[in-house]
């Protein structure tokens, strides 16, 4: 095989899997137990929620928020969260608009995904056009895009990778790529590894022209839904990633360099096992809160059966209209429900505009840690 020159285009990427002895030792093998009865720990206990949705809005935007700021996108949680409590057609911008892209972008993949159980090349660019608002698709052959390293001084512009380029080229590496995720006969390794293996083959193949990381990161959660690992994208896997950055980028430089496979699997692996836990302990802590929600109100006699309290849950900032139902029709009556729940101590309030939201402080604190 010609030697690696991270100033060419990397045309040589081979196709996965890797020799199967590079994964299939014992280290890996246990770590691959842990994470995967850790996973199916998280998929259980999401399974007993009476509303899972609301986690695809809570633990969705902790993991959009996380996979931004590895891209260098960051905001705060007030910032992100304020502008959560408005509609959709309010105007955004900046770094929150960014994170919201991509959580509709996970939330759109997730939809395709299981209507699909596949995933394909229009899934992926359908992903990418949302994290990115752009009508853009796999970059054409002539573009000559390059990785290059962030800095200052001598560190400026220097080329850290060079992904595949040339007429089909990465067409026809996307097409391997999507053959080994969803032909399971021919490819019998377990979900996980393939997952491990995928995401390092999308970051290097790089088949668009900016939103790869993002893009990518989606992909992972998903495919842990297609293969029923998971019923819905809750897994927090960006969390892990941001907190160990640079060893993510060390793995997968270790890959395309020497085809050092092992410690990039293992670093998944390790990220999955984590996230997990660390997401069944927030889905413990907002159910816990959503119990001492109800006890309250019920001790005070607040109308249980009129209010749908998981919409107490699907974001800190809440404004009146987000509790409108069948149930509760008018604006004043939420209104009503609201100043109850602030006046027992349970929410907050404050005007931002020309109107008053109410804010879900305990809430607030469970996601931002």
């Amino acid at each position: 095989m010609q030697a690696y020159d991270r100033n060419l285009p990397y045309n040589q990427l081979p196709p996965l899997p890797p020799a199967t002895i590079l994964y299939q030792d014992k280290e890996v093998v246990d770590k691959l137990t842990v994470a995967s009865r850790n996973l199916a720990e998280l998929k259980g206990l999401a399974s007993t929620l009476p509303n899972q949705s609301i986690f695809v809005k809570t633990i969705a935007l902790r993991e959009a928020k996380a996979s931004s700021a590895i891209e260098n996108i960051f905001t705060t949680d007030d910032e992100l969260y304020r502008s959560l409590s408005y509609q959709e057609d309010d105007y955004l911008e900046g770094p929150a608009k960014e994170i919201l892209h991509y959580r509709e972008a996970l939330w759109k993949g997730y939809q395709r995904i299981v209507a699909d159980k596949s995933t394909t090349q229009d899934v992926i660019i359908d992903i990418y056009r949302e994290v990115k608002r752009s009508k853009d698709g796999i970059r054409p052959y002539q573009a000559e895009v390059v990785i290059k390293k962030r800095g200052w001084g001598s560190l400026v512009a220097e080329t850290v990778y060079t992904p595949p380029r040339g007429k089909g080229v990465v067409e026809k590496k996307m097409a391997e790529l999507l053959e080994f995720l969803n032909d399971d006969d021919k490819y019998p390794i377990d979900p996980l590894l393939k997952m491990a293996m995928a995401h390092y083959q999308f970051e290097a193949i790089h088949p668009f022209r900016d939103g790869n990381g993002r893009t990518g990161r989606i992909l992972c959660i998903l495919y842990m839904i297609q293969k029923q690992l998971l019923d819905l994208p809750i897994l927090y896997l960006s969390a892990y990633i941001l907190q160990n950055k640079d060893y993510y980028y060390q793995h997968l430089n270790g890959v395309t360099g020497t085809q050092l496979w092992k410690p990039w699997i293992l670093y998944m692996l390790e990220a999955v096992s984590q996230t997990a836990e660390y997401t069944i302990d927030k889905i413990q802590r907002i159910k816990a809160l959503m119990e001492k929600t109800r006890s309250i109100m019920q001790e005070n006699k607040m109308p249980l059966a009129r209010m749908d309290i998981p919409k107490l849950f699907e974001q800190p900032y809440i404004r009146p209209r987000n509790l409108l139902s069948e149930k509760i029709k008018s604006i004043n009556t939420a209104k009503k429900y609201l100043t109850e729940l602030e006046s027992l101590g349970m929410l907050s309030k404050e005007k931002v505009g020309k109107e008053y939201i109410w804010f879900n402080t305990e809430l607030m604190g469970i996601l931002s840690d």
